[in-house]
């Protein structure tokens, strides 16, 4: 198995997560599957250390709904996952959301969120997440959280995206992978800590800052057709449709943005 290739600052990553995971360790793969398919297969052994594994580059990077995910070369893109447990909620849907919010945040104000589980930049996909859990001991114990996140560094050269790709060094020219996970790991090991205690709820008015679907008329999976009214406090988009109000969770649908209303 190769050596990782890029500068990758592991002690600094294992200090910047200490703070808010406790025993994280911190590994970098040169080439895996798939990070997320090896965090939830360890997990699914009994192995549950909180984990950040980085792949530098994958075989069979996975998005939402099984869709595969095409991240580049080495070094165009970051990707990794974070896996560790959270005490068991009774909704996990704004996951996702939270995830995406500390990303961004802790990038670029111009980066917008798009529900569920993309960051955008001009209409462009910059960034996505998946997000799995496995139990983790008897009913009622934690549940094993694995926190997947695939970023955009350079420019990509396939154009044959459903929605163009964006790429970070459009906004941050110097940044690479190594720097941006550092930009990212403490920002959002504290975000699932606090989404652990409070649950998205205290975020609404955060991530609608964000919405890049607000006020857009979007249909859904099913054919239905509305304005997207933002989030509500369980992270569920919240649609004006033909019909009357329509709250939608991330499991039912996905949102196809149709420009302005």
């Amino acid at each position: 198995m190769r050596a990782p290739a890029l500068p990758w600052p592991v002690t600094a990553l294992t200090d910047a997560l200490t703070p808010w995971v406790p025993g994280a360790a911190v590994e970098v793969l040169a080439e895996i599957d798939s990070s997320n398919s090896e965090l939830m297969r360890r997990a699914r052994a009994g192995v549950l250390a909180p984990t950040l594994l980085v792949a530098e580059t994958q075989s069979a990077g996975r998005g939402r709904l099984g869709r595969d995910w095409q991240g580049g070369g080495l070094g165009s893109a970051l990707r990794f996952s974070l896996g560790l447990p959270l005490a068991p909620r009774g909704d996990w849907s704004g996951l996702s959301l939270a995830v995406g919010l500390a990303i961004a945040e802790a990038l670029h104000a111009e980066i917008q969120l798009k529900w569920p589980n993309d960051l955008w930049w001009h209409d462009r996909k910059l960034a996505g997440i998946l997000v799995e859990t496995a139990g983790a001991g008897a009913s009622g114990a934690a549940r094993f959280v694995v926190v997947g996140v695939g970023i955009n560094i350079a420019p990509l050269a396939d154009p044959g995206f459903r929605t163009p790709p964006g790429w970070l060094q459009a906004l941050l020219p110097e940044i690479d992978a190594p720097g941006a996970l550092l930009r990212i790991a403490a920002p959002l090991a504290q975000a699932l800590g606090a989404f652990e205690q409070q649950g998205f709820a205290p975020l609404v008015a955060r991530f609608n800052a964000r919405d890049a679907l607000a006020g857009q008329a979007v249909r859904l999976s099913d054919g239905t057709e509305g304005i997207a009214q933002g989030v509500d406090a369980m992270g569920a988009l919240r649609v004006e449709t033909a019909a009357g109000p329509r709250t939608v969770h991330s499991a039912e649908v996905s949102v196809r943005p149709m420009g302005p209303a």
